[in-house]
């Protein structure tokens, strides 16, 4: 399944390990360093600016305008698809 991350982004939700709320980031903690590195080899994509979310996967690193919430909702469709019974009536 993908999931729409904003910015004309979208994901394959297998690949996401993480969601982290932009604050955490512009906070000073450790992340700050990693991002760094990863923008100098051109594995950063989004608007910083307009950022309230970082989505990471395996090998690149999204900034997202849309928060947490509504991308832990968006990811959590698939749970909640694949929980579904099949009711369909022959």
């Amino acid at each position: 399944m993908f999931i729409h991350i904003g910015n004309d982004n979208v994901i394959r939700s297998q690949e996401v390990i993480g969601i982290i709320d932009y604050d955490l980031y512009t906070n000073g903690s450790g992340m700050y360093q990693m991002i760094q590195e990863w923008k100098q080899q051109k594995k950063v994509s989004g608007p910083e600016k307009k950022a309230k979310s970082i989505m990471i996967t395996e090998d690149h690193i999204f900034f997202s305008s849309l928060s947490v919430g509504t991308l832990r909702k968006r990811s959590g469709m698939l749970t909640t698809i694949s929980n579904l019974e099949d009711y369909y009536e022959e």
